[in-house]
């Protein structure tokens, strides 16, 4: 019989596994890499030299995307989703696919058949697997980033499962359910849902801090960020704001945690544990999502009305500079070097 290894040796020599294995992967905690972004108003992912403050590329994707990207950890891949040409919940196209992109030869290198279920929000776990909502499926999928297959599906138990949050050691996940107004937990070692936590009547995005005790999502009916207790899996208190939230992030270190304000065109800073707003800080029209720099000296926040990304300096908590990026820029990614 053949062994495993000799295969592995005969495919790679004959280079037939180069599109679905990463390279080495870089040192964790990498500062040095690439910003990308999903510019959603044109179906784009814009890749973006962070060093320099400039797009260098956009790629055109394969249909309507969502609004979300992720990268490999070797920094090789994105995975970005064909979502459709709806908002949540609202009628309209049913995207089955993520585009696959190889970022060293900046073309789309594969594509992830999927049922008609808009994929959205990509997430790369702990454990090696791509995690990405399905939110006509009402699940979360499980892919397999070598094999470009679905290995299992696990139950939200609701609808309009959009985002996903997963805790630092992988074994859980936390789904935001927009128009159900609810988070459901999920025990992703054993692949099934533990708790649905009602919110309020429509929630958006989720994060987690980074020792996996709290989970924040944005009330959209109320300007106030909801804290999930992740050991009762029920809401502990309330964040108030000075307008409705909608994307938030916490800091690599655990001590802030940042929510965009649209309706303001600010970010408020939140001071954890004490988890009161400190300050908020003005940023180009309709901010979406935040992403911090490995290292967290750095957070860089999407702006889709104004095509622009804005750089926060987390020493002084100023805008450094804008970068220029594609229309209805939104989801955020980083694919270290």
């Amino acid at each position: 019989m053949v062994s495993l290894a000799s295969w592995l040796m005969f495919f790679a020599g004959a280079g037939l596994l180069l599109p679905l294995f990463s390279a080495a992967p870089a040192s964790v905690g990498s500062s040095r890499g690439l910003l990308l972004v999903e510019n959603k108003g044109e179906h784009t992912l814009g890749i973006v030299d962070p060093e320099a403050g400039k797009m260098l590329t956009k790629i055109t994707l394969s249909g309507i995307t969502g609004h979300e990207v992720a990268a490999s950890p070797d920094g090789r891949f994105a995975y970005a989703p064909i979502y459709g040409n709806s908002g949540v919940g609202a009628p309209g196209s049913n995207g089955k696919a993520i585009d696959v992109i190889d970022l060293r030869s900046r073309r789309i290198a594969h594509k992830i058949d999927l049922r008609p279920v808009r994929p959205h929000c990509p997430v790369y776990g702990p454990d090696g697997m791509l995690y990405v909502t399905a939110e006509l499926d009402h699940a979360v999928y499980v892919i397999d980033p070598h094999t470009l297959k679905i290995v299992a599906s696990i139950s939200t138990e609701q609808p309009e499962s959009h985002m996903l949050a997963i805790t630092r050691d992988g074994k859980r996940g936390y789904t935001a359910n927009v128009g159900a107004g609810t988070v459901t937990a999920l025990d992703l070692e054993n692949r099934k849902p533990i708790a649905v936590i009602h919110v309020s009547r429509v929630v958006q995005r989720i994060s987690v801090t980074p020792d996996g005790r709290w989970v924040f999502t944005a009330d959209q009916t109320e300007p106030r960020l909801a804290v999930i207790d992740t050991v009762t899996n029920q809401v502990k208190s309330w964040i108030h704001l000075p307008g409705v939230a909608f994307g938030t992030t916490v800091s690599p270190d655990g001590r802030w945690l940042l929510a965009t304000l649209p309706k303001l065109n600010q970010v408020a800073v939140i001071e954890l544990p004490s988890m009161q707003v400190t300050r908020t800080i003005d940023v180009p029209k309709a901010p979406q999502e935040i992403l911090f720099r490995p290292g967290g000296q750095v957070a860089y926040v999407s702006c889709d009305s104004s095509a622009k990304i804005a750089v926060l300096n987390v020493d002084d908590w100023r805008v450094d500079k804008l970068i220029a990026v594609g229309r209805g820029d939104d989801g955020l990614a980083w694919a270290s070097m």
